[in-house]
């Protein structure tokens, strides 16, 4: 699992740009009280299918 600023970090974004990405429909983040967490696996999958989709 990856935090709302791990996610930032890795995307190169700000922790209000992750925290606004994990909040849209097409990211998979879970809500765990009040913390936003994504699975790095679904993570990964996400961005290559961002990848794939822009060829």
């Amino acid at each position: 699992m990856l935090s709302a600023p791990e996610v930032a970090a890795v995307l190169g974004v700000s922790r209000a740009g992750a925290y606004e990405l994990a909040r849209s429909k097409s990211f998979p983040s879970l809500s765990i009280g009040s913390r936003i967490v994504v699975p790095k696996d679904k993570f990964i999958a996400w961005i290559e299918a961002r990848c794939a989709s822009d060829k």
